[in-house]
């Protein structure tokens, strides 16, 4: 009887080991969910953001909301990297900054989240976005889900040719050709990025079908064909050997040393870069060439796996606003898609000759204004270059493209780790040969 009533007790005593365990633990999880709230996850570019904003962002939310929110911030270099991290789904960012392709691929992936936008009294600085930007984003919505719900434009520019104008005249590069003229060999510096030089490629090499009316820019750009890959593929081999390197941020600093000719360039880069440059007595201007180029755009996006939607939300309707706009394209050079009075008024530079006409950003009667035609291109410029779009289920076709065509990294990666594989299976051989030829010698020895 005493046993029974003995192993009873322990029953409960392991029962209610049991219960408080799972309370400690569900309180725990709870108190690190509440904790989390408390915290906005942002991924962005490197330099692509006035950083006071993070420290001032807290002190905004809480007037708006009561609540507090603490930012971690990160950044990349390469959109590639980012969006790994997000489909791998092993990083709970709240807000990231991709390029609209990227976000085209998300989309479709389903690895974004609506953004909520109701403000209660906090009024909705959306309608700030130039409706040139906010028109194109429809462009990249997949079925059943409409972009402009997903994301909110951010900075957008151009690509084109970044060049010194004491090494290289103006009419030698208002052409693509002259990445193939081998008179510019090694004096030429390109994106390690397949989707913009790709699109180069295409272009140059189907120019006469642009001309001819056979093919519009947007067709030769977007369709890819097994032709087209082909084609593209044999221009980036005969261009591979002009190129002095692949770059992923540094050419703009080369181009100030007049180290370099010749920089394919984002609008934004171009405009840090020729400013730097002037200050140290080396003079660069950009260029969009003849054949066209393309305009991109980056915006933010809400990750499914978002931990504090509402403060992303309400971060992107602070950098909605006039002000914010314009710091951040303060620190970045890059252009605001924000196209409000106070940005265009901001931005007026009497002191500039030229003018130029963006009545298509900044809406009727804004045909010539005194502003950097690098930062803001006029129309005419803009009427050749298009929107790119993601290469979906032809990724894999074009990075083996790229690959051969570079002749780099997975190919040689893969001859580099066979014979490394190599160099340890002979060591680990003749190390054993040599431990039995010890152990012979050992055995004569004692004999």
């Amino acid at each position: 009887m005493k046993r029974n009533s003995y192993s009873k007790y322990i029953h409960y005593f392991l029962l209610f080991l049991f219960i408080a365990t799972v309370s400690m633990v569900s309180n725990s999880c709870k108190e690190s969910e509440t904790s989390r709230k408390k915290i906005l996850k942002i991924y962005n570019w490197a330099d692509y953001i006035d950083e006071d904003l993070l420290t001032e962002f807290p002190e905004w939310y809480k007037e708006q909301t009561g609540e507090e929110v603490e930012i971690v911030y990160q950044v990349f270099d390469m959109t590639e990297v980012m969006y790994t991290k997000i489909a791998l789904g092993k990083e709970d960012f709240d807000l990231v900054c991709p390029t609209q392709y990227i976000i085209e691929r998300m989309l479709r992936n389903g690895m974004l989240l609506p953004i909520d936008k109701n403000f209660g009294k906090t009024p909705n600085y959306f309608g700030n976005i130039s409706p040139f930007i906010s028109n194109r984003m429809d462009a990249f919505s997949a079925p059943g889900m409409k972009a402009a719900d997903y994301m909110v434009p951010y900075m957008w520019g151009t690509s084109g040719i970044l060049y010194n104008t004491k090494l290289i005249p103006k009419n030698e590069v208002e052409t693509w050709q002259c990445l193939w003229d081998t008179k510019n060999k090694g004096k030429i510096l390109m994106k390690d990025h397949y989707w913009d030089i790709y699109n180069v490629a295409a272009i140059t090499g189907f120019y006469s079908e642009i001309e001819s009316g056979k093919r519009t820019r947007y067709q030769v750009s977007n369709n890819h064909t097994a032709a087209d890959f082909a084609m593209v593929e044999k221009q980036l081999k005969l261009l591979k050997p002009n190129i002095a390197g692949w770059e992923a941020d540094f050419g703009k600093e080369m181009m100030t040393k007049g180290e370099i000719w010749i920089n394919y360039a984002w609008s934004g880069d171009a405009v840090w870069a020729v400013e730097e440059a002037a200050s140290v007595g080396v003079e660069l201007d950009y260029v969009i060439p003849k054949e066209g180029s393309n305009m991109w755009f980056d915006g933010w996006v809400i990750p499914k796996y978002a931990r504090n939607v509402k403060a992303a939300s309400y971060f992107l309707n602070y950098l909605c606003q006039s002000e914010i706009a314009l710091r951040n394209m303060d620190v970045s050079g890059y252009t605001s898609a924000i196209g409000t009075p106070e940005v265009l008024e901001a931005q007026i530079d009497s002191s500039l000759t030229e003018t130029v006409n963006l009545s298509y950003f900044f809406g009727a009667g804004n045909d010539s204004l005194q502003v950097n035609s690098i930062q803001y291109p006029d129309s005419n410029l803009v009427a050749r270059t298009v929107l790119l779009h993601d290469f979906l289920d032809k990724n894999d076709k074009v990075l083996e493209l790229w690959s051969r065509a570079k002749g780099d990294s997975l190919n040689t990666s893969r001859a580099l780790l066979i014979f490394g594989f190599f160099i340890l299976f002979a060591s680990w051989i003749i190390y054993r040969k040599l431990q039995k030829f010890r152990s012979y010698r050992r055995r004569i020895h004692k004999r």
